[in-house]
């Protein structure tokens, strides 16, 4: 039976985990939060669902920052829903912590919108969650996956990559 164990793959110690290098988030929009009482469990750890919020959050604050509101996207008729999630947790943050949310648009391939999430120490050098979320261009009317990105919704989109580059 040892012998199995000693088969199956291992995961990486955590400490590999811990420490992101600075470089490694560069250029990624910015998004500060602090662990209010809600946010947690009965034992004052961040709520695994909470991540998800500021998720949600920074990704629009982050269209907002360079002029695109998400209620515009959404009034072209073009709904953006999450379709795939996921979340890698690296550390736990506690009640009344600091930390960043970094989000940046990784691709976009076809109606499929990409996006990265680090969530680190205010310093950069604790890595407390990672994650991968995919959205998909969504005719609101037909409530149907569209088969392009409409030409505004490009644009915008090519604006955000923009931001990603520089």
């Amino acid at each position: 039976m040892s012998e199995e164990k000693n088969n199956q793959p291992q995961l990486p110690p955590t400490s590999a985990l811990d420490n992101p290098s600075n470089q490694e988030f560069d250029n990624w929009f910015e998004y500060p939060i602090r662990v209010q009482p809600h946010h947690t469990d009965y034992a004052g750890i961040v709520w695994h669902g909470s991540y998800l919020t500021w998720m949600e959050e920074a990704r629009v604050e982050c269209l907002r920052s360079i002029g695109i509101e998400f209620a515009d996207l959404v009034a072209l008729g073009c709904d953006l829903p999450v379709v795939e999630l996921s979340v890698r947790y690296h550390r736990s943050i506690p009640l009344g912590m600091s930390a960043v949310v970094k989000t940046r648009m990784a691709e976009v391939t076809g109606v499929r919108i990409n996006w990265d999430y680090a969530i680190v120490s205010p310093d950069g050098q604790q890595l407390y969650v990672t994650a991968k979320v995919t959205l998909v261009a969504l005719d609101r009317e037909r409530g149907k996956i569209m088969r392009q990105l409409p030409p505004n919704v490009k644009d915008a989109l090519a604006k955000v990559s923009a931001l990603n580059n520089n």
